[in-house]
């Protein structure tokens, strides 16, 4: 398979970094932070999107959406983090589309979503680390279930008006058979969200499940078999992290090599300067391995491959090395004034740090690869 855009994706690509650099360039995060926003995000942007077509990107055209994969989504999400634009998009049209398809639940949230109405959170992660147990519990009560226990890190989850619950109904945490997936309403009693601003601005919540009571047939998938949902979930929002992430490393990158066209030190300009520039080839190179990586992963997804898991979890963490590197040269090769706030450079070390932990880091991916091979 070729490892690049054909015409069709190129003009996504064309549209999506027209529209989102105007609609929400990195001012836009800025604004936000400043002037504390409560949501963490746009909803008239996450509205702008569906008039685009984004959102309803990996749902079925019979279900009114575009019908299209991992790579169209892919390529939105890299302009996103190009522009660390703050939208629901990764959570909301891609991992949450890809847990609810083909369960009855997908009726009753796709046309939300499709209308940008709707945003949906991932309460998957229980501990510091993003890790595969799940220890919250669902216990039956009359004819659906009572949910009880924690969880963390669940990005919107203090505005989403469809939260994905990962929830124990067999066996211990570790284990893997006896998870069920569950489409909670926001407005569950019970359920409480404690907001909490993270380093790039962006607002995750601590959810609490006080006997949060739902119906049967808020099951994603079936009881007890809730894996292959989660799964589906987590590769995902795993490849789509990494999309974004490429979009963060390549957006610094940008950044970092026109400030080394126009900064003059000594009277020359410092892009002049072999180790820079020796530098500038190492991280351009890097993120090119990284970009071939993800598109990989993407197109293994489209095509339901069994190999798919290996090539998201190299996706996830090559990407999360190469962006880190591309944000840390930023910030160095601009020299003190990185450090300062007036230059955007900061916005995207913020950014690829929070995005790097999602789904795992890449020490959960290299693990999980050492895993599979044996080791």
């Amino acid at each position: 398979m070729p490892l690049y855009l054909n015409d069709e994706q190129q003009m996504l690509r064309d549209t999506a970094r027209d529209y989102i650099g105007e609609h929400a360039p990195v001012s836009h995060m800025r604004k936000l932070r400043d002037d504390k926003d409560k949501a963490g995000f746009s909803r008239d942007l996450w509205k702008n999107f569906a008039e685009m077509g984004f959102t309803g990107m990996l749902v079925g055209e019979d279900q009114g959406g575009l019908g299209l994969g991992h790579v169209e989504a892919g390529v939105v999400l890299e302009e996103i983090g190009r522009n660390l634009a703050p939208s629901p998009f990764l959570t909301t049209a891609v991992a949450a589309v890809e847990a609810l398809k083909g369960s009855a639940q997908a009726d009753k949230w796709f046309p939300g979503i499709i209308a940008g109405d709707t945003v949906a959170a991932l309460a998957i992660d229980e501990g510091a680390k993003h890790r595969s147990s799940v220890g919250l519990k669902a216990e039956r009560a009359g004819n659906g279930f009572r949910l009880t226990g924690k969880k963390q890190f669940v990005t919107h989850g203090h505005v989403a008006d469809l939260i994905i619950v990962a929830a124990r109904t067999a066996g211990s945490a570790d284990d893997e058979e006896g998870v069920t997936l569950f489409a909670v309403d926001k407005n569950a009693a019970g359920l409480t969200a404690h907001a909490e601003r993270l380093a790039d601005s962006s607002i995750a919540a601590r959810l609490e499940f006080d006997g949060v009571e739902v119906d049967a047939d808020a099951v994603i998938g079936e009881v007890d078999a809730g894996r292959n949902p989660l799964l589906r979930l987590l590769r995902a929002g795993r490849t789509g992290a990494s999309a974004e992430l490429l979009g963060v490393g390549g957006g610094a990158m940008d950044m970092t090599v026109s400030y080394l066209k126009e900064r003059k030190q000594f009277g020359q300009l410092i892009g002049s300067f072999q180790a820079l520039q020796h530098r500038a080839a190492h991280l351009y190179s890097e993120m090119e391995v990284a970009r071939a990586a993800v598109f990989k992963a993407q197109q293994l997804l489209d095509e339901g491959s069994e190999k798919a898991d290996e090539a998201v979890a190299v996706a996830k963490a090559m990407t999360s090395l190469a962006t880190t590197l591309s944000v840390q040269e930023g910030v160095q090769m601009h020299g003190g004034i990185g450090m300062t706030d007036e230059y955007d450079i900061g916005f995207y070390m913020k950014r690829g740090r929070v995005l790097a932990e999602m789904f795992g880091d890449a020490n959960f991916h290299a693990d999980a690869l050492a895993r599979a091979a044996g080791y």
